[in-house]
């Protein structure tokens, strides 16, 4: 999942690249920009990855509970 994130980040980061410079701003201020970008998105996919795997494995966890209590016969 970490891969995926940083991927995605890094897409934008040179998404970004591409639109700021042909916005005619100074290299220093296109990479600062893009890294700025990158930066947010991802630390907000990595936040928003680790709530979707708890959830999920919260799930599992019930599900495995209940599953158990079913073929326990209470």
């Amino acid at each position: 999942m970490n891969k995926i994130v940083m991927n995605v980040g890094m897409l934008f980061f040179f998404l970004s690249i591409i639109f700021f410079s042909q916005m005619n701003l100074s290299l220093v201020d296109v990479l600062i920009r893009s890294f700025a970008i990158f930066l947010f998105l991802t630390s907000m996919l990595g936040v928003l990855a680790i709530v979707f795997i708890r959830s999920i494995n919260k799930k599992t966890f019930e599900k495995g509970n209940e599953l158990s209590e079913n073929l326990s016969g209470k």
